[in-house]
């Protein structure tokens, strides 16, 4: 994901990974990456969790307001 993501930055598209393995995460270079404390298989939260998926993806899209990247931000919503 990090390097599509690169390549989309590179066109002028903001992008942000979630990423579930924050020592995999690390040595790789995303544009922005929101670490989040979720399984793989569910980045943005618990099915049916609504309010939690919104808040998560809410961090997700503030960090597209990040000029100078890389950036990465851990989560600090409660589950």
């Amino acid at each position: 994901m990090s390097l599509v993501a690169s390549v989309l930055e590179k066109s002028g598209i903001a992008t942000v990974v979630l990423s579930v393995l924050p020592e995999v995460s690390a040595h790789l270079t995303a544009p922005r990456t929101l670490l989040v404390p979720f399984g793989l298989g569910a980045p943005v939260g618990p099915p049916d969790d609504r309010d939690t998926q919104r808040r998560v993806l809410q961090a997700a899209l503030a960090l597209t307001a990040e000029g100078a990247v890389p950036v990465t931000r851990v989560w600090e919503g409660a589950v």
